[in-house]
């Protein structure tokens, strides 16, 4: 039996944008409104279990009905740049769930679902109509649902005829004459002005219509009375407009919304390029298992395979040692299983030669018979070529096999070729150069729960076909970074950097469990005595920590103004309480509790569960191959997020310490670089001027932004001034702004324009940098580092606006990325060539952390800033500031 789903995609994706926190992929795409609407269709899917689905768009501003009222929808603000960016790819994402989709130029969403419901009517086939708009109630019938959302999108109230006449005492078309009496402000629908819910539905219940009230004006009375009589061809109007037209000409038929579900792959596909990994995982999309077998001897058909099991195959070692001292060409697999490779689990190896493919257990590797492949895995000077050799290198050193002579990456190349794309994965790449199948390895080994190593033919297989992939992708590769002008990049920067960070992270970093301990406990008692304050407060004891409880005490208890509800209760979430702040003393309590709480159970509890129990040090793991930007990701744990606005929080970084008795933590932070980068790159002279001098340059943007002299400067306008110069750098719109600041977007705007007149440079290098895009496809940084975007020269004007913003701040970003990553290689290369102690521990975005001895204190103090600042010159100068102590707190 046939059963329709329609719809509204403006409404749930605008509902799904405000209800979600931020979220963006590596590329810098916004995605939440695309999370939310994709988790909601998924659940609606599943217990509807629909036949025929369509999800209706507007398609533009201006609709039949501004014919008879320009003012239509005019009160509404502009759709924030961080949603609108995000309808294209959803529409795709609706693509690759096999599902229809219709807009047409002149009519709403609203319109096409209208017509639709009216055809389910006539067809006597149920449908279900999902909405964040109760002007759909109008719709409801016999056949006909509305499936309103509440509480973000994560639920909906069914409405039928009966549960509105039930709610509201009227029958759907009502709905109608409601909407003309109260009006509805974010349609620009003016109404009857002080006639609320409550009056309309009185009058309609009295009165049956906006026609009938209006017949009947004998009958009411005082200001009421003369509203209506005033406005009566508003009211009029107001019903016109919220009437849904039920006619358009739908050129789709019923078996063009026919949904017979999704394609697995293609799915997946789409989930990958979203970084969506948590629905990968919950529907299961990865490769069937089952044909793991299949893919990899068909796949491995025309491969000499050999097996070095034991010391009895050392005849084949030898024959691989040989191959490999004929040419220096191979492609070396080394399987790990755990994503962190501080604790990843070696399996096995394979290396790949011109006439064969040699695999092994890693276990036969350590035999003494193996010796000379562990010296040819030592050797400077003998090239291996690889994928993820940082990784690689680090799980080898765990296990005491050093490695040496990394000639070329495939996974580092690939990224360097395509940052943006999510998924670098062997199996991809290989699949992207058209190159034999190499299965992924959810096929081979399943996923989560269901991971299971195969048997050792399908195992060796599978590691052979990753070796011969390296051997023939590394020539493709190669020339790809020549012919794309990164070669200088990959060989003499990231190349040589990921080499830098596998020995700063099995190095490690010492940290003071006692001190972690003493901090864990001196949260404890400041959590105490919070506790007790807000028990005082609430005049009982309750458990803070939960929501239901809380929404309980604060607005039923304490009365304070409900802002929203959850499936629980109240919302008790952080914006709700910063808005009730000014109302109760309880609120800023319990705020500083829920900090005081994360940082004892996230960082110190976090934190001393990371310390080695062999080493006493925190060892964590640089990624390179992650963000678009080009910065580095630190995980296992990440290093980079320890939160340091709180005393509390900074105090953290005392635990941190040298390994060595005597010696000095030292931290060197690059000052500004990002604006320092942009005065280079845009050449504008008010920014050079500032920094040249070296001014503070908040204080000198807001000087010359709102026209006033330095000591007329106060701390609002700088922090305005800040939030603009670092917005201008991430690409901000007015509406960020405007969220930043706690302004209006239109006040956002002018700021923006008034900088802008100012740095007239920024300004200019933004309008060429975005004409260069469009001529190239790409954007560079000043170490030629590229970004793709494929979507700038596009007709949709959203998918345009997103690559037109990334190509502003990609250059700067990218840069700022790149003059660090030189600074570490520098700075690794002036230790060593001067034999100094001194180690670089970690890299913490703009900063650098070593241990100094104390011989060599005063000389690093003047090397390491010397080395930041001429990592890259520029027209105005690097500035880096350092600090040092007797731990990573003292030295900031």
């Amino acid at each position: 039996m046939e059963k329709w789903m329609l719809i509204d995609g403006n409404s749930i994706a605008y509902r799904a944008f405000f209800a979600m926190p931020p979220l963006t992929n590596s590329a810098g795409q916004h995605t939440n409104a695309i999370f939310g609407f994709t988790t909601m269709l998924l659940k609606l899917l599943e217990q509807e279990k629909p036949t025929h689905v369509l999800v209706a768009f507007d398609a533009g501003k201006i609709t039949f009905r501004h014919e008879g009222y320009t003012e239509y929808k005019g009160g509404r603000q502009k759709t924030p740049p961080e949603l609108s960016e995000q309808f294209p790819v959803l529409k795709e994402l609706l693509q690759a769930f096999s599902i229809a989709q219709f807009e047409l130029p002149g009519y709403e969403a609203d319109d096409i679902i209208g017509t639709l419901t009216k055809a389910a009517d006539e067809k006597g086939v149920p449908a279900i109509v999902v909405t964040g708009d109760k002007d759909m109630l109008q719709l409801a019938s016999d056949k006909v649902t509305v499936a309103v959302t509440r509480k973000g999108v994560s639920e909906v109230d069914l409405y039928s005829p009966e549960s509105i006449q039930e709610k509201y005492g009227l029958l759907p078309l009502q709905i109608i004459d409601l909407k003309g009496l109260m009006g509805d402000a974010s349609d620009n629908i003016p109404g009857v002005p002080g006639v609320g819910e409550k009056t309309a539905l009185k009058l309609l219940h009295e009165h049956g219509s906006v026609e009938g009230v209006l017949d009947s004006l004998d009958k009411l009375k005082g200001k009421l009375k003369e509203n209506i009589e005033t406005h009566k061809d508003d009211a009029i109007m107001s019903k016109k407009l919220a009437t849904i037209f039920r006619e358009v000409p739908i050129e789709k038929s019923s078996d063009e919304l026919r949904y017979d579900g999704y394609e697995g792959s293609k799915l997946a596909e789409a989930f990958r390029k979203l970084e969506f990994k948590s629905l990968i995982e919950r529907l299961e999309l990865g490769a069937n298992a089952g044909d793991a077998e299949e893919t990899a001897q068909a796949s491995a058909a025309e491969l000499h395979i050999h097996v070095i099991a034991s010391d009895n195959d050392a005849p084949l070692l030898e024959q691989l040692l040989r191959a490999l001292e004929k040419t220096d060409k191979n492609g070396l697999y080394i399987e790990s299983i755990g994503e962190n490779p501080h604790h990843a689990e070696l399996i096995g190896l394979a290396v790949a030669t011109e006439e064969a493919v040699y695999a092994l257990p890693i276990a036969v590797l350590e035999q003494p018979f193996a010796a000379k492949l562990r010296e040819w895995l030592e050797h400077l000077d003998k090239p291996k070529y690889g994928f993820d050799l940082h990784k690689l290198e680090l799980a080898l050193l765990w296990r005491g096999i050093s490695f040496n002579g990394a000639a070329f990456d495939v996974q580092l190349a690939a990224y360097l070729l395509d940052p943006t794309e999510a998924s670098q994965t062997l199996s991809m790449i290989n699949e992207r150069h058209g190159l034999p199948a190499v299965p992924p390895d959810e096929a081979v080994y399943g996923k989560g729960a269901k991971f299971k190593l195969p048997g050792e033919d399908i195992l060796y297989r599978h590691l052979a076909l990753k070796a011969e992939a390296i051997r023939r992708l590394t020539p493709l590769l190669t020339e790809e970074l020549s012919h794309s002008g990164m070669s200088r990049l990959y060989f003499d920067l990231e190349q040589p950097l990921s080499r830098i960070l596998a020995g700063m992270e099995h190095f490690g970093i010492k940290v003071e469990k006692e001190e972690l301990e003493a901090l864990g406990n001196d949260l404890e008692r400041q959590l105490s005595t919070i506790v007790s304050d807000i028990y005082k407060h609430a005049g009982t004891e309750f458990n803070i920590g939960s929501p239901k409880q809380l929404g309980e005490i604060l607005f039923e208890k304490l009365g304070l103004p409900a802002k929203k509800k959850t499936k629980t209760g109240y919302s008790t979430d952080a914006e709700v309480l910063e808005e009730l702040a000014p109302f109760h003393d309880i609120i800023p309590l319990i705020l500083h509790y829920r900090q005081l709480a994360k940082l004892q159970s996230t960082y110190v509890e976090g934190l001393l569960k990371e310390i080695r129990q062999e080493t006493g040090k925190i060892h964590t793991y640089y990624r390179q191959t992650i963000a678009a930007t080009g910065r580095l990701s630190s995980q296992f744990p990440n290093l980079q997020n320890i939160p340091i606005r709180l005393e509390e929080g900074r105090k953290i970084r005392k635990a941190f310490v040298p390994s060595e008795p005597g010696w000095y933590i030292l931290a060197a932070d690059y000052s500004q670089i990002e604006l320092r980068v942009l005065a280079h790159i845009s050449g504008d002279e008010n920014l050079k001027e500032a920094f040249i001098h070296d001014m503070d340059i908040h204080t000198k943007t807001a000087m010359d932004v709102f026209g006033v002299s330095a000591d007329q400067v106060d701390s609002n306008m700088r922090r305005q001034a800040k939030a603009v110069n670092f917005g201008i750098v991430y690409g901000i719109s007015d509406f960020g702004l405007s969220q930043n600041l706690g302004i209006t977007r239109k006040e956002a705007a002018h700021f923006i324009e008034q900088y802008f007149e100012v740095f007239k440079g920024v300004r200019k290098f933004m309008e060429d940098i975005v004409k260069d895009a469009r001529r190239d496809g790409y954007v560079t940084t000043l170490l030629e580092r590229r970004r793709y975007l494929n979507d700038i020269n596009a007709s949709n004007f959203n998918l345009r606006s997103f690559a037109e913003r990334t190509a502003m701040n990609t250059p700067i970003q990218g840069t700022a990325a790149d003059i660090i990553k030189l600074a570490m290689v520098q700075m690794d290369a002036a230790l060593r060539e001067r034999k100094l102690k001194s180690r670089m521990l970690l890299q913490v975005h703009d900063e650098l952390v070593f241990e100094v001895p104390e011989e060599e204190l005063e000389q690093m103090k003047t090397l390491v800033p010397e080395v930041m600042a001429g990592a890259l010159e520029l027209d105005v100068p690097l500035k880096a500031d350092v600090s040092y102590g007797l731990n990573w707190y003292e030295a900031k």
